[in-house]
């Protein structure tokens, strides 16, 4: 292997790092003992070392590996706990890192053109705001959640590692199943009910005749009638196949629903634009409030958009690890304000045309595309809607729990089984019921607890950037020797555990008021929710980089706080 002709520079800025990814000093290499060939690719591997956020090359070392090319080789040098990891868990190896920059974009191409980003911007107007208000509060938010998406997808690209062994370095090597577990439950929840979609619009675009048939009289032991539990079935089984293949499937299927989903989206904007007699009657929405009521309305709707994708800003290394380079990350990550500003922009102006085309508002997508009829329409219409509801339901709520229990337990679970797990966990929710009995609550439960999820990602940014140093010991991540570097307290870092909790308690009685819990509060709480992803990712990820200036400045170690020195 290309690692055993590496030497080692020993001195370590920890003590329990016996092999770090990326020493003060570069890994230097004896090329007499290595083959023709292998020098070559040694020498054409250069270039990786001078990626984003990686600190600039000794122009003196000829013939370097960056720690992307050396983290699978570093992993192989040391015998890992079986306990923490798989084939699914490892670093990905140079071979498997094979999404380029297209292939990230059409990723998030996937993910955005959907029924719920459709509503987005339209919500907004349906608020007061004007239509370019509306579009603007997404792009901005988008912008916003740019930042973390591309912070926490370096150590991915860097370090081939997902969102569960990276969480292990700020959180602990068991104490990483809190952050996992929490953004596997809301990606369960949001599996079953975007597949309950899927179903559903397969029903609703299927012909009257059908439709009518006893097969859609409810059954009250089932919830639902058979003939649209038949359609979640067919659309979850469908989804299910190509989670089978992995995520090479899922790169297959973003990479090529990419230009369908494009053109088809542009076709129906273009029947708007024709029907409706240009863009000047399909925008003519101006703002309905004053000036006061649009900045009252402003950081919730920014807030809540920031929450949207939340969830996958998290777990975003998981897609990263699989990234060529940090330059194909980034440039692939870009597309998401991008796509979400031309694809709100797409669901503003479709809606406003409907009240010249139909007399009246048609929000929902769906709906639309029955109203429109025809044979042709309502074939393009299934394919389209079940396409872009699997591309966003794959990518966004599937790997990150299915990864989570993989991280769980890596000797039970591969990435398959979780993923079955998740899809059946989809079925146990009996998201029909919930979605029938009480849909605001389930919607602002769901986009409520992701906005909870901003001390993790505070706590994992601090943890990597300003205690790390970008510096993550590949051995130490896979031990569980009290020596680790990532061991702490039996596993735990109960300093980022405390600064979790810090940041989660502020927000929870806003939250609280908003599912309906708690009738009033005082007005400082329903601000600080209002704001609760800014909030809290700042006030957890302040708190864990206090206490951990405070551990540094100590003489004797303190097991609380994380051992920088």
């Amino acid at each position: 292997m290309l690692s055993k002709s590496l030497m080692f520079n020993l001195h370590h800025p920890h003590p329990h790092h016996e092999i770090f990814t990326k020493p003060k000093n570069l890994y230097s290499l004896t090329t007499s003992s290595i083959p023709t060939n292998s020098t070559k690719i040694l020498v054409s591997q250069k270039k990786l070392v001078h990626t984003f956020f990686n600190k600039k090359c000794n122009n003196d070392n000829k013939n370097i590996i960056s720690p992307m090319a050396s983290s699978i080789d570093q992993f192989d040098e040391f015998h890992p706990d079986p306990s923490l990891t798989n084939d699914d868990l490892k670093p990905t190896s140079i071979d498997q890192r094979n999404f380029s920059g297209w292939e990230m974009a059409s990723l998030w191409i996937g993910l955005v053109v959907g029924v719920p980003s459709y509503y987005l911007a339209g919500s907004l107007v349906d608020l007061g705001m004007s239509w370019w208000q509306g579009i603007a509060i997404v792009v901005l938010a988008n912008l916003v959640t740019l930042v973390p998406l591309i912070l926490i997808g370096q150590p991915g690209t860097k370090f081939g590692i997902s969102f569960p062994v990276l969480a292990r370095s700020s959180f602990g090597i068991r104490g990483a199943h809190i952050p996992t577990l929490l953004r596997a439950l809301v990606g369960c929840g949001w599996y079953g009910i975007e597949t309950w979609i899927g179903g559903e619009a397969i029903f609703l675009l299927l012909p009257k005749v059908v439709k009518n048939s006893s097969l859609s009289q409810s059954i009250s032991w089932l919830g639902t009638s058979p003939l649209e539990f038949a359609c979640f079935i067919t659309f979850w089984i469908a989804q299910l196949a190509i989670v089978w293949k992995g995520i090479d499937g899922i790169r297959e299927l973003e990479k090529y629903s990419a230009p369908i989903l494009i053109s088809l989206t542009s076709c129906l904007l273009i029947w708007a634009y024709v029907k409706a007699g240009g863009f000047g009657h399909m925008l003519d929405l101006s703002s309905r409030i004053t000036k006061s009521e649009f900045w009252s309305l402003f950081f919730p709707s920014l807030t809540a958009n920031i929450g949207f994708w939340a969830t996958l800003a998290l777990n975003i290394p998981d897609f990263t690890r699989y990234a060529k380079s940090q330059h194909d990350q980034i440039i692939g990550q870009a597309g998401l304000p991008i796509f979400m500003g031309l694809f709100t922009f797409v669901g503003v102006a479709v809606t406003s045309s409907t009240k010249m085309i139909f007399g009246h508002v048609i929000s929902n997508p769906i709906t639309l595309l029955g109203e429109i009829g025809g044979l042709l329409t309502m074939v393009l219409a299934i394919f389209g809607i079940s396409l872009a509801t699997i591309t966003t339901n794959i990518a966004a709520n599937v790997v990150a729990p299915a990864n989570a229990l993989v991280n769980l337990s890596p000797s039970r679970f591969s990435f398959r089984r979780g993923a079955i797990l998740t899809a059946l966990l989809g079925i146990v929710c009996q998201p029909w019921r919930l979605l029938k009995s009480s849909e605001s609550f389930v919607y602002t439960w769901l986009v409520g607890y992701s906005a909870l999820l901003g001390p993790i990602m505070g706590i994992i940014l601090v943890d990597y950037y300003l205690i790390q140093r970008m510096n993550l010991s590949i051995k130490d991540l896979y031990t569980l020797s009290s020596n680790g570097a990532y061991y702490y307290s039996n596993g735990y870092n109960l300093a980022a555990i405390l600064a979790l909790v810090v940041g989660i308690l502020p927000v929870i009685p806003g939250f609280l008021q908003n599912v309906g819990i708690l009738d009033s509060i005082p007005k400082s709480f329903g601000i600080i929710y209002n704001n609760a992803w800014f909030f809290s990712l700042f006030l957890a990820g302040g708190l864990y980089w206090f206490l951990s200036i405070l551990k540094k400045n100590q003489k004797e170690i303190d097991p609380l706080l994380p051992n920088t020195s």
